[in-house]
Order: C-alpha cells, then structure tokens, then sequence
C-alpha cells in the first residue's frame, strides 16, 4: 500500500522532512483514503501520524575527548604541530629551568657546601644560561672542587 502523498502532506504539516514522518500501521485503509490536507490534519491530531524526533551528532565522544584533555592526556607527540617552543615558550621553560637551579643554589648556601665565593660564581653562571640542570651544576662542582666538605 503506497502512502507517499499522505506523506508528504503530512510533512508539509508537520514542517519537516518526509523521512521523520512515522504512520501507525493500524488503521492504513483509513489513512489511504485521506487525500487532503485537512484529512491529513485530523490523522495527525489522532495520534496515527507522528513526526519523529530530530537525530544529531553524537556529542559523547567529543566530551569524552575534552574530559582526556582537561586531564592532560591526548597531548603526545602525534597532537603535535609546529615546534616546541610553540607548545611551551622559551620564557617559560626558561623560568622553570632557572628556578630550580636557584633554589639548588640557594639550598647548598643554606647547607653550607659552598662558600659565598662559590656561591656568587656558580649563580652567575646559571643566570647566564651556562647549566643545562640541576644535575650539571653538580658535576660542574665536582670537576672543580667547589663542594665544601663538612667537618664532624
């Protein structure tokens, strides 16, 4: 039984697409006879023709991925375009870099394993950009004996 001008009335009625609209089964004879817009109308008012509702685009992956993001995650070397120092700017890579040393610096005066001497050297060489780490200041100051050893 074809009902495809039912349908498109009933499209037109119900604003939409031909495709979202849904015919009850039951009752096809009655709705085979209707064949004006106000026949249409009252099947539409008795519940035998429905407009089905809208399907969109799944967000849920989207968020899922947001929600990875926000957790740091998903951002490997494969996401990444352009250089790094696109991704973290030199300044402040710049500013960890030498914050840690500082402090370093800082706790070996505290500790008293370097004199002020050693201490004014080696802060002016890591202000200058002269240690890569933490760890270079260390072998730095053993190449040049610059650890003071603590007396018992």
């Amino acid at each position: 039984m074809k009902l495809a001008v039912q349908k498109r009335l009933a499209a037109d009625l119900l604003k939409c697409s031909p495709k979202r609209v849904r015919l009850s089964p039951d009752r096809l004879s009655e709705m085979k006879e209707a064949i004006t817009k106000a026949d249409v109308r009252g099947l539409i008012n008795d519940g035998l023709i429905i407009k089905m509702p809208e399907k969109g685009v799944s967000r849920a992956r989207a968020k899922h991925r947001a929600d990875q993001r926000r957790k740091g995650l998903q951002r490997g070397p494969g996401k990444r375009k352009g250089k790094i120092t696109a991704i973290i700017p030199r300044k402040t890579s710049w500013i960890a870099k030498i914050r840690t040393q500082r402090a370093f610096l800082s706790l070996l005066r505290e500790k008293e394993l370097v004199d002020d001497a050693g201490y004014k050297n080696l802060y002016r060489k890591a202000k200058g950009g002269f240690f890569r780490n933490k760890r270079h200041i260390k072998i730095y100051m053993q190449e040049h004996n610059l650890v003071l050893k603590k007396e018992n």
